[in-house]
């Protein structure tokens, strides 16, 4: 099944328009955000949860779209909603919502006869002045895995899957030694992970890569460095989780990075569709 354009399109204009910016300082707007997933969520006939903790006194909350939850094992898909300042987000993270909501609107269409669940999660609070605590709403999830026992196959987060170019040596590298391994047009989708977790991280990336529209780079850090923990995934490593992220390499190659004019027009979205086809044969393989 191939992902629709005009879907993900629709869920970063929402997204991208809301006002306030969608930061942990307005409340309004991710509730705003909240029940806009919760809507999607349940007309795609999927069980739907909030998962809510406190940070600085203010209430935030996960939402949790769920399919085959009679299983025992389970898949978990993940992208985060909120943005860091006052920005519209486009490609961080409006562009990783809607794969997420995309994604889970195809496994609900098609029903696909898997042995293991899907758990869809929408984070809260991955940005600035959380990012690397235990507030993170990736954080709050993992450790209640953790604390229930669950049997987790991994995390597949997307992290900013939106902004791409075909024009020549428009991808650059933070090391020679990167810039020898892989392409230089900035074309091309990454999943990222670490050593320890490479059997999961290798069987996600040959699932995506085959007969897929874009082409699919992979690289497993050694370690749990800047570049390999950036997003949501680095929370549930402590926990033993095998976690990686899909990602176009932020802001190696998008300038708008945290800025005001990472704005819709910026993104791609056929390449995106691309993207998001292919994680979805990741999501339905794993068994």
């Amino acid at each position: 099944m191939k992902a629709s354009q005009q879907n993900l399109h629709n869920h970063v204009q929402f997204l991208t328009e809301l006002r306030p910016y969608r930061n942990y300082r307005n409340l309004q707007s991710l509730q705003r955000v909240r029940d806009y997933i919760i809507h999607e969520f349940q007309s795609y006939g999927l069980p739907t949860e909030e998962q809510t903790w406190v940070a600085r006194d203010n209430e935030y909350a996960n939402v949790i779209g769920v399919y085959n939850a009679h299983k025992s094992r389970r898949l978990i898909v993940g992208a985060h909603y909120d943005v860091c300042g006052d920005q519209p987000g486009a490609d961080d993270n409006a562009s990783a919502v809607a794969g997420l909501l995309e994604t889970a609107r195809m496994v609900a269409a098609t029903q696909p006869d898997l042995d293991y669940r899907i758990d869809f999660v929408a984070y809260s609070l991955e940005e600035p002045p959380f990012y690397g605590t235990n507030d993170m709403g990736s954080y709050v999830h993992a450790k209640s895995l953790h604390d229930k026992k669950a049997d987790v196959i991994g995390l597949i987060n997307y992290e900013m899957i939106g902004y791409f170019s075909d024009e020549p040596h428009s991808q650059p590298y933070p090391s020679p030694a990167l810039a020898k391994m892989y392409p230089h047009t900035a074309n091309f989708i990454v999943v990222v992970g670490i050593e320890r977790f490479k059997e999961f991280n290798n069987k996600v990336h040959a699932l995506m890569a085959k007969d897929s529209g874009i082409d699919v780079q992979i690289i497993n850090f050694p370690q749990a460095n800047d570049l390999a923990a950036m997003s949501d995934q680095r929370n549930y490593w402590p926990f033993g989780y095998p976690a990686l992220m899909i990602n176009d390499t932020s802001f190696l190659r998008n300038p708008n990075y945290h800025e005001t004019s990472d704005t819709i027009d910026s993104l791609d979205f056929p390449k995106m569709t691309e993207v998001v086809s292919s994680a979805f044969k990741a999501v339905c393989g794993m068994g």
